[in-house]
């Protein structure tokens, strides 16, 4: 590995090191600079590809030691040359680096090291500001995860500030991206009237794609615009096609990387297109998304879990809205989704319940798979005791202040279509 990274750093030469601007300027797409990618031309070659190794090495077994292998390879990157030096170009390779190794970082659940990363890309003053952006974004998007939404809240408000003050040729652009992170925030906690100021119309025409126009196509199904959702995710997915193909520099990092931005945007189409009863499209949909989350993750890593969890539940309205049975099927997704995020055992005191409270990872949808997975076991005479069981788990777990679980699962006449967020485990 370090030979490889030796004979890569060595193809760097000082003529390609020019400085460039101080504000350097991102590609354009689809006639509108939407701030997603950096062209290669405004960072270090060898970083770029050094990156884009280590993120291929690193997934190719999903183990301890090929994340090793990764990190080893950006480690390089960051104590050599390559990104050394105050001029644009060298800042951008290092943020870039950063954003990259927190994307490694998260992918193993070590997010106290990956937020460590994104905080050191808001020292490279000097860098394009899209790259500062992305790093908020993910840093935000990782505290949503760990379900420090507070922090979430005032990372989005520094990110609003940063662009504020530097005015850049791309202000409207990442304005917009940066507020859109604080309307994220807001779609969390339940309050879908104060997340509306900070998602941009220009969301749907000119600013289509990434991570800011995924979440306000969240926005815009919880509000049962569900056409406009509909086109905004499959704008989102095709952009993020057309800009792999480019081969420029994705600008997301941590759980708002380039494959967390498509598999929630698979996610968010089959949970769509089970809540308007197109079964078969829902289900093409959310096979790519355990695909695709398969594919980058791997089988036993929490997002793969959340994804199996939307296709319980789809299965289940299925068998509902069409009378359906499909007991086998669901109860298979929802043993896995138990083994993946690791449910706590059912308790039948309220104690107990309460001490798996505190301990449980992903709150949300732990409830949610629960909840599913209890009224699966109450419909079978000779396992109602054990779906009690996990009903009251289920119930000690839901927390969501918007909506009853029964209200998510259907089972009220409340008007509310509720978004399970894969890229940070959370309900919306």
């Amino acid at each position: 590995m370090f030979r490889i990274a030796s004979k890569l750093s060595s193809r760097v030469s000082p003529k390609a090191l020019v400085s460039l601007s101080s504000k350097p300027s991102p590609i354009s797409f689809r006639s509108f600079n939407t701030v997603l990618a950096l062209d290669k031309s405004l960072a270090v070659d060898d970083v770029v590809r050094m990156s884009e190794y280590a993120l291929r090495q690193a997934r190719s077994e999903k183990s301890v030691g090929s994340y090793g292998m990764g990190y080893l390879v950006l480690k390089h990157c960051l104590t050599t040359e390559l990104t050394e030096g105050n001029d644009p170009k060298h800042e951008n390779s290092k943020g870039i680096a950063l954003l990259t190794m927190s994307t490694l970082f998260s992918e193993r659940g070590d997010y106290d090291d990956a937020i460590e990363q994104l905080n050191g890309v808001q020292e490279l003053s000097n860098s394009y500001l899209g790259i500062r952006v992305a790093a908020y974004e993910a840093q935000a998007g990782l505290h949503l995860e760990l379900e420090q939404d507070d922090m979430a809240s005032a990372v989005a408000d520094k990110c609003i500030e940063l662009v504020e003050n530097e005015k850049t040729e791309d202000f409207e652009a990442l304005n917009v991206r940066a507020r859109a992170i604080k309307g994220l925030v807001e779609l969390v906690k339940g309050d879908i009237k104060s997340a509306e100021p900070f998602f941009d119309k220009a969301l749907r025409t000119k600013l289509c794609d990434g991570t800011a126009a995924l979440s306000y196509a969240e926005f815009q199904q919880t509000r049962q615009n569900y056409s406009m959702a509909k086109e905004i995710y499959q704008n989102v997915l095709e952009g993020a096609t057309e800009l792999k193909e480019r081969g420029n520099v994705y600008l997301g990092g941590g759980n708002m990387s380039m494959e967390g931005l498509m598999m929630q945007a698979m996610c968010g189409l089959g949970q769509l297109e089970s809540h308007l009863g197109n079964f078969r499209n829902a289900e093409e949909h959310l096979t790519k998304a355990v695909t695709k989350a398969d594919q980058i993750y791997g089988e036993k890593h929490p997002k793969l879990g959340v994804v199996l969890t939307n296709m319980a539940l789809m299965y289940r309205r299925k068998a509902i809205e069409q009378k359906s049975s499909s007991l086998v099927v669901q109860e298979g997704l929802y043993r896995k989704v138990s083994e993946i995020l690791k449910f706590p055992p059912p308790e039948t005191e309220s104690e107990g319940a309460a001490a798996a409270k505190q301990t449980v990872k992903r709150n949300d949808i732990v409830a949610l798979a629960s909840g599913g997975y209890a009224e699966l076991l109450s419909v079978q005479e000779n396992r109602q005791s054990e779906g009690e069981k996990m009903k009251k788990l289920s119930d000690s777990l839901w927390k969501n202040n918007r909506m009853s679980l029964d209200d998510f699962l259907g089972n009220t006449e409340a008007s509310i279509c509720p978004v399970v967020d894969a890229r940070i485990s959370r309900l919306l």
